[in-house]
């Protein structure tokens, strides 16, 4: 069948460019070429073209414009051309041609193919701009105009810094969304009384209040880690060309380049003090990997604190509802299943394992360069990506609608033996272990096994057992550091 469909397709028109292999076909109206249609052959791996991560086409545009820039300045590049390849890399930047970022995500060489395509759909675009046709080359050269004082070895690394840094900050917008999401239900929450838990078995009382605050305050915590990457990210080697010697560019090439990146993108960047050691080492990766890492885990650690809690409604701990998504069981009717919270868990899974994908391929990187870049970007990309989708999905179609169960809260809380701690200043260790096993036993409420045994009065017990105290917000016996739940800035 397949073989019948291409027999009774149209031919497609195409032109023919050359390299240092030979000849190649290329689609007649493509704006890549001959090298991007080389990769396209040798790597139909991913199916996933590089521009699904559009920060990423951008990056690569602000670079080939700031080296243009550059290259004008110290005088190796015509004005002419100079003005030709800046507005076509200005309106790649502005969004046009994003479809013509075609190669893999996954591919050999360091990301040289990815290069590649950059180089000639900007070149074909100005030449476009220019009123000639498309691979007009003699007028306007991919490799010696676009990618003039360059290697892939420079441009790669600093655009993937650069698409990382704007793909991180729209996700940690959206994480702060979902901290200020818990924080708000923290403070809906206060008043109400719960039982702790350690190790899954009954612990002291607590406000339910007090459990959202901090998964708001440990998502805080995630936030200002992440921010202290896109310091680490703000060194880039543009300039070192292939090795970081600097070889085919000017000596005021490397500080003009990134003086100008650092106009186009609005950021503060510097020039790697070491460029032989900064092409080479990927370290700064595996640190925000890392970063990442911890951000997904301890996120995934909440989800599957909310499915405890929701868990039920009947059979489960039933302290908590979440708002209901979608039907759950094929079989059983009436099931609905904590979807969203296990949805951002996998998320997590993946991170964990990219991050593993990440620290392989940085410690595989021999001598004056890391081949695998590729599949570092990939990785590190599709994992901000999928987390910033997981933070909007988990506040939109979860948090914002979590209601507490507020009776069966009580009824836990009520029976619960745990409270006898509270008491220990007063009667001792060793009788409020007694009393608490007796609890156990009988099933009688603790406040009455101490009143019975002449250890409290019974206003002094009811005293002991209200929530505030029980839960730590006002002390029983000395000041005890409580995290107040205060309203959160820009909320």
């Amino acid at each position: 069948m397949e073989a019948h469909v291409q027999q009774q397709s149209p031919p497609v028109a195409t032109r023919t460019e050359t390299d240092s292999l030979g000849e190649v076909e290329v689609p007649a109206d493509a704006y890549w070429g001959v090298h991007t249609m080389r990769a396209l052959e040798n790597f139909p791996i991913s199916k996933r073209p590089i521009s699904v991560y559009p920060e990423l086409v951008v990056a690569l545009a602000q670079v080939k414009q700031a080296a243009a820039r550059a290259n004008r300045e110290v005088g190796v590049l015509d004005p002419k051309k100079h003005a030709l390849i800046d507005e076509a890399c200005q309106r790649i930047i502005d969004g046009e041609l994003h479809d013509q970022f075609v190669v893999g995500v996954i591919q050999g060489g360091a990301g040289t193919s990815t290069n590649m395509n950059a180089n000639e759909v900007i070149t074909n675009l100005a030449l476009e701009i220019a009123g000639y046709p498309k691979a007009r080359y003699d007028v306007l050269h991919p490799i010696d105009d676009v990618n003039r004082s360059q290697s892939t070895n420079d441009t790669y690394p600093t655009a993937l810094k650069l698409a990382m840094t704007a793909s991180l900050t729209t996700m940690l917008a959206e994480l702060d969304q979902l901290r200020i999401a818990f924080a708000r239900k923290g403070r809906e929450f206060h008043h109400i009384l719960k039982v702790g838990r350690t190790q899954l078995q009954d612990a002291v009382p607590m406000t339910l209040g007090q459990e959202f605050h901090g998964f708001a305050t440990t998502l805080g915590e995630d936030i200002a880690r992440l921010r202290e990457t896109i310091k680490l990210l703000s060194e880039v080697s543009l300039g070192a060309t292939a090795i970081g010697t600097g070889i085919t560019a000017d000596p005021g090439y490397a500080a003009a380049a990134v003086r100008h990146l650092s106009e186009i993108t609005g950021r503060r960047l510097e020039t790697a003090p070491d460029l032989i050691e900064a092409t080479s080492d990927t370290g700064v990766f595996m640190t925000f990997s890392s970063a990442l890492k911890r951000s997904a885990i301890k996120l995934s650690k909440i989800c599957n604190d909310l499915r405890l809690l929701s868990s039920g409604p009947q059979a489960g701990f039933a302290e908590i509802n979440l708002p209901p998504r979608q039907a759950g069981s094929s079989i059983m009717p009436g099931k609905v299943n904590p979807v969203i919270p296990e949805a951002v868990s996998q998320v997590a899974y993946a991170i964990a394992g990219a991050d593993l994908t990440v620290t392989m391929a940085a410690e595989n990187g021999q001598l004056q360069l890391n081949a695998f870049e590729p599949v570092i970007a990939h990785s590190l990309l599709q994992s901000i990506t999928w987390m910033r989708q997981a933070c909007w999905t988990l506040r939109v179609n979860c948090v914002d609608g979590i209601t507490a169960n507020t009776e069966r809260l009580e009824l836990m809380v009520g029976s619960s033996v745990g409270v006898i701690t509270a008491l220990i200043p007063f009667i001792g260790y060793a009788e409020a272990a007694k009393l608490a096993k007796a609890a156990l036993a009988t099933g009688r409420p603790v406040a009455d096994l101490v009143v019975e045994a002449g250890l409290m009065t019974r206003a002094a017990v009811e005293q002991q057992f209200e929530a505030d105290r029980l839960s730590g917000v006002r002390p029983i016996t000395q000041a005890i550091p409580v995290a107040q739940l205060k309203a959160e800035p820009h909320e």
